[in-house]
């Protein structure tokens, strides 16, 4: 979905241009909600590195810490002592520590297991204004810094498979669930815009399928 095959073999994917942005058509195909009971947070605790952290937010992370501090376990506390608040990784970019090669250090994890941000928790309690990383908001979508345009990508993790079955169930596409998220990063106008591709998108495809001029590629 989002890339396409003709007669002949070849293979493209489709962007669409929204103003200094380049939108992948798989955001507007792939179907996608969380499903905290069939992943336990798992996008906290895998994964090679700490959640991308913008240069803006390491004062957001410095702010919340005292407010969430007592929320996080002692080895958490152990790591932040030593490395601090954030690190920066092997491509030189912010990221927040990791525990042991594993979970973020700003994890909690309910009785079963299940692990929560712990920023996200505070703000939804109203005692932060910041909610969490815009990285981990904005997830399933990734965004990749171009010469002059950023590129606003669907990315598949396998730990995320039960949120793809859930957002199928829902009909939710990756723009919809990710709303909330995108506006913080880019506006209201920005997302508004992208819903209108996003319909325009869908009744050319509808349109495509019934000529069967070209196949998707699942």
């Amino acid at each position: 979905m989002g890339a396409f095959q003709t007669r002949s073999g070849l293979k493209f994917t489709i962007v669409i241009l929204i103003d200094d942005t380049l939108l992948s058509t798989e955001i507007f195909d792939r179907r996608f909600c969380c499903d905290l009971k069939a992943c336990k947070g798992a996008c906290c605790v895998e994964g090679e590195s700490g959640a991308p952290l913008e240069e803006e937010e390491i004062g957001e992370v410095e702010k919340a810490f005292e407010v969430i501090k007592d929320r996080l376990k002692p080895e958490s506390l152990a790591v932040i002592e030593r490395e601090g608040l954030y690190t920066v990784d092997s491509d030189g970019d912010f990221v927040t520590p990791i525990v042991k090669g594993k979970e973020c250090v700003y994890a909690t994890f309910d009785a079963d297991g299940t692990a929560k941000c712990a920023f996200e928790q505070a703000h939804l309690e109203g005692k932060l204004e910041w909610r969490k990383p815009i990285s981990c908001h904005l997830y399933p979508i990734r965004l990749t810094a171009l010469k002059d345009l950023t590129a606003v990508n669907y990315h598949r993790w396998p730990i995320c498979d039960g949120a793809l079955t859930c957002g199928a169930g829902l009909n939710l596409s990756v723009l919809r669930f990710s709303k909330d998220a995108l506006v913080r990063k880019f506006g209201q106008p920005w997302y508004d815009a992208a819903c209108e591709a996003e319909g325009q998108w869908n009744e050319a495809q509808s349109q495509r399928n019934q000529g069967g001029e070209i196949s998707s590629e699942s």
